[in-house]
Parts: structure tokens; sequence; C-alpha cells
């Protein structure tokens, strides 16, 4: 459970990544840096992260392209994406960013200390969302350990009442067995 979370950072220039990396920098996320979408969808084949931080304008495949595959893909579609682009303020831009999946969409030069926020923001609920599946499997090997530690119990009390020596020893073995969990 104590998994750090990551937080992917796509954008053809390196300049650009290393000012992403310094902005997160403090936050509980470690940065993974990639400079290409083509990259970025490998890097998610190994992978999970908590949100992708998303340079909508690059060469080859673009940041919508790139987003539009992680949407298609089960075990990512659910990973938010904020896209970044220094292109104008053009409303068809951020429009075809959320079309795509996009939680949100920012313009250069942005403030860092929104994206930080926006960055805390979704780290908290991967942080969350993992405990909560934690919790969530601890209460079903729970349940499972009850249904065991019952079931043995009524098979102990149907043999107790049959009130017959060789039943009431195998009541008492089956009681110790699910004392200790092990049964059958």
């Amino acid at each position: 459970m104590s998994q750090t979370a990551k937080a992917l950072l796509v954008d053809d220039r390196r300049e650009n990544l290393m000012a992403l990396e310094a902005i997160l920098q403090g936050l509980p996320v470690q940065s993974v840096a990639v400079e290409s979408g083509e990259a970025a969808l490998k890097q998610l084949l190994v992978d999970d992260f908590a949100v992708i931080l998303l340079d909508a304008q690059m060469p080859d495949m673009d940041g919508f392209e790139t987003a539009s595959h992680i949407k298609r893909r089960e075990r990512t579609r659910h990973v938010p994406i904020i896209f970044l682009t220094a292109a104008d303020k053009d409303a068809q831009l951020a429009l075809r960013g959320y079309a795509v999946g996009a939680v949100d969409y920012l313009t250069k030069p942005f403030d860092p200390w929104v994206l930080r926020a926006k960055v805390s923001v979704f780290v908290e609920l991967w942080v969350k969302t993992r405990q909560l599946a934690a919790q969530s499997d601890l209460v079903r090997e729970r349940e499972t350990q009850w249904r065991t530690l019952s079931d043995a119990v009524d098979e102990a009390t149907a043999l107790l009442r049959a009130n017959d020596p060789e039943a009431r020893t195998r009541a008492v073995d089956l009681l110790e067995q699910a004392r200790w969990g092990n049964t059958r």
C-alpha cells in the first residue's frame, strides 16, 4: 500500500518537461517524463498513474490522439488527463481536449500553483482509491473467513445433536480447526 503516486508528464520539449518536474517538486508524487505520445502509451503499459499532464501540440502523435488512445484502454481510461498547451486560448482546442476525455485544459503561461493544486487533488484521489480498494479486499477476506467459521460451527452443531461420541469428537475437532483457521 506504500506505492507512491506517479504523474506522467508528456511533452516533446525537454525544457518543458524539466519545468513541469520543478513545479511538481515537493508534492507526494513521482514524475515520469516522456517526450512523445508513443512513449506515453508505452509507459502506461507498465505503470499506473494518478494523473497525466499532456502537451496538446506535439509532432507525430499529438496530445489529442494520445488521449484518445489512453481513454480507449480499459486499464487507463479512468486516469485523469490535464492538457497543457502553448497555443492561444482557442476555445475549439479546449473543446477538442474535453471531447477526448481531458479533465482540464490549461494554456501556457499557466500559474504553477494552480497546476500544483490540481495535481494534488488527483494524487489524493488516487491514494484514497487505493486505500478503499485495499479495505474492500480486507472486507472480502474477512467475509470469507466468517462464512468458513460459520459453516464449521453449523456442521459441529449438527454433529453434537447426533448424540454420538464419535460425532462429538469430530465436532470438537472441527471447532478447534475453525478456531485456528484450519477448516478442512
